[in-house]
C-alpha cells in the first residue's frame, strides 16, 4: 500500500456512476462494454488527480448484494433494511427513502447453504482493472469487496441456525474473492458499513454494549477470511449509510474506533465530511492511532451536489495530518458516488468535479505539511 511519503495521496471509496453504454449493453456485448467502462472510469479518475483508483464497481449492481450473482443460497424475499431509527423518528422522510431503496436495491434472503458458484467474475474484474491502471499510469489500484457483515445486513438469514453461523459461512465464501484480488497486486478494500450503520439499522433494539459485541464478531469474520493477506495490502471502509438524511441515531466514531483497530487491514476509510460526522476528527486527540494503521478520512461528501472548495478540503486534511502525521493520511470521500447502480444522488459530472477538488485540496495541504 502506497503511503503519503512526499505529499498527501488521494483516493475515494469505490463506486462511481456507470456510463449509459454499459447499462444499456446487450448480453453478447456486455464484456466489451464493461472493459471499455473500466478503462474510461480509471482514465477520468487519473485526469481528476486521484492517485489510488478503482474500477468504479462497474460490474456490480451494488456493493453488497452482488454476492447473489456469484454464490448460491439466495432467493425469495428478505426483510432488507426493514428498520431504521431515524426513518422511524421522521416517518415522512423515511417513507420517501424506503420507496427509493425498494426500487434500487433488491433484497432476497439467504434460504440455503451459501456456496460460491462463480469465480470467473472476480478474475475478470481484476484483469480489467489492472490493465486500466497500467494504461492510465495510476499510482495504485484498489478493488472493493463486501464484508461478511454487510452481506448479513442486506440479505436476511432465513436458513442458518444463528447469525454467527451465517457470518462464518459468508467469511468462508468471501475468502476466495479477497485472495483473488490480493493475488492480482491490487489493494483489497473490504466494505464494512455494518461496523457503523448496523447499530441504527440492523440491530436497532440492541443496547450499545451488546451491539459492540456483535461487531467484534463481524471483525473476527473479516480477520478469518483475510488470514492469508498482509494487513498492508488491505483497507476497510466504515459508513453510517450513504444517504442524505437525519442520521441523528448514528453511533459515534469514538464508540467503535478502538474495536475497528482490531481488524487486520492497515488502512481505515471513514466518513468525515458530512454535517453529522465532520467534528469527529477530534477523536484522534484522545484515541491514539496504532503504529501499523493509516487513515483515509472522507473530506468530500458523497450525498450532495455541492463541490467542496479546495481550501476547505485542505483544512480538513491538515486537521488529521497534524494529529496522526501526514504520512499516515490519505485523502478520501465519505462513501461512493453510485453505491447502487440505480440510485445516483450526485450527477456524474459533478462527482468528478468533486474528485478534482479533492486532488486540488490535497495539493494545498501538502504545501503546508511538507
Amino acid at each position: 500500500m502506497k503511503r503519503s511519503s512526499e505529499r498527501l495521496l488521494t483516493t475515494h471509496t469505490g463506486s462511481l456512476p456507470r456510463p449509459a453504454a454499459l447499462r444499456e449493453a446487450e448480453t453478447d456485448g456486455y464484456e466489451d462494454a464493461l472493459r471499455s467502462a473500466v478503462d474510461e472510469v480509471v482514465r477520468l479518475q487519473v485526469e481528476a488527480g486521484i492517485d489510488i483508483v478503482s474500477d468504479g464497481e462497474m460490474s456490480k449492481p451494488n456493493y453488497s448484494t452482488y454476492i447473489t450473482e456469484r454464490a448460491s443460497g439466495f432467493g425469495g424475499q428478505g426483510a432488507g433494511l426493514s428498520r431504521q431509527l431515524d426513518a422511524e423518528e421522521f416517518p415522512e422522510w423515511g417513507a420517501q427513502l424506503a420507496a427509493a431503496v425498494a426500487e434500487a436495491i433488491p433484497t432476497p434472503a439467504c434460504i440455503g447453504e451459501v456456496r460460491r458458484t462463480d469465480s470467473d467474475s472476480v478474475e475478470r474484474d481484476v484483469a480489467n482493472l489492472t490493465s486500466a491502471v497500467a494504461d492510465a499510469r495510476a499510482v495504485e489500484g484498489f478493488m472493493t469487496a463486501a464484508s461478511p457483515g454487510v452481506i448479513t445486513l442486506f440479505l436476511e438469514n432465513q436458513h442458518y441456525p444463528s447469525h454467527d453461523a451465517y457470518l462464518q459461512s459468508l467469511s468462508d465464501v468471501m475468502r476466495e474473492e479477497y485472495e483473488a484480488i490480493h493475488r492480482s497486486g491490487l489493494i483489497l478494500q473490504i466494505d464494512c458499513p455494518d461496523l457503523a450503520v448496523g447499530h441504527h439499522v440492523q440491530f436497532p433494539d440492541l443496547e450499545l454494549g451488546d451491539w459492540k459485541q456483535v461487531i467484534r464478531g463481524h471483525i473476527e469474520a473479516v480477520n478469518a477470511a483475510t488470514r492469508n493477506i498482509p494487513g498492508e495490502a488491505m483497507r476497510i471502509h466504515l459508513c453510517w449509510g450513504n444517504y442524505e438524511g437525519p442520521h441523528n441515531h448514528d453511533v459515534a466514531l469514538g464508540e467503535i474506533l478502538k474495536i475497528v483497530f482490531a481488524a487486520r487491514p492497515a488502512a481505515i476509510s471513514f466518513e468525515a465530511a458530512n454535517p453529522r460526522h465532520e467534528h469527529e476528527w477530534r477523536v484522534f486527540e484522545e484515541i491514539k492511532l496504532p503504529d501499523d494503521k493509516v487513515i483515509i478520512p472522507g473530506v468530500i461528501d458523497s450525498t450532495t451536489n455541492y463541490v467542496e472548495h479546495p481550501e476547505l478540503v485542505a483544512e480538513r486534511l491538515v486537521r488529521f495530518a497534524n494529529l496522526v502525521g501526514p504520512e499516515r493520511v490519505i485523502g478520501g470521500t465519505d462513501c461512493g458516488f453510485a453505491t447502487f447502480a440505480d440510485f445516483v444522488p450526485v450527477f456524474p459530472s459533478i462527482a468528478y468535479a468533486k474528485l478534482g477538488s479533492l486532488a486540488e485540496g490535497a495539493q494545498l495541504a501538502s504545501r503546508q505539511l511538507w
